[in-house]
């Protein structure tokens, strides 16, 4: 991979979870900006855009989060802004080992029905 590096005033964004939905939407709008992007999600294919970098990978594991700062340095020599887009999901968090915990209904809100 050549090394491209970016004009002093040319700003450099991480996005992750930029396959779809709001991480697709704002590396449009970063490029949009004149950023260049590296951009990552579990599954991400190259773009055609140079100002644009698919890092493939899932940013919970240490070695894709890795990847992708090293790409970005190599790339395009600095890093600017991080938008950590990406939803990460651990089901291991308590529902699923308490066996004192049944026939609940849980309001999952955010507090938004509290004192309601």
């Amino acid at each position: 991979m050549s090394s491209i590096v970016v004009s002093n005033n040319e700003k450099v964004a991480i996005v992750t979870g930029a396959s779809q939905g709001i991480g697709a939407g704002l590396t449009r709008a970063y490029r949009e900006l004149g950023y260049a992007v590296i951009v990552t999600a579990r599954s991400i294919g190259p773009s055609e855009d140079s100002g644009i970098v698919a890092v493939e990978g899932d940013i919970a594991d240490p070695d894709t989060a890795q990847r992708i700062v090293e790409e970005a340095i190599e790339r395009f020599g600095r890093i600017d802004t991080l938008i950590n887009n990406a939803g990460i999901f651990g089901g291991v968090l308590y529902l699923e080992s308490a066996p004192f915990v049944t026939g609940e209904i849980l309001h999952i809100d955010g507090g938004q029905s509290a004192g309601h």
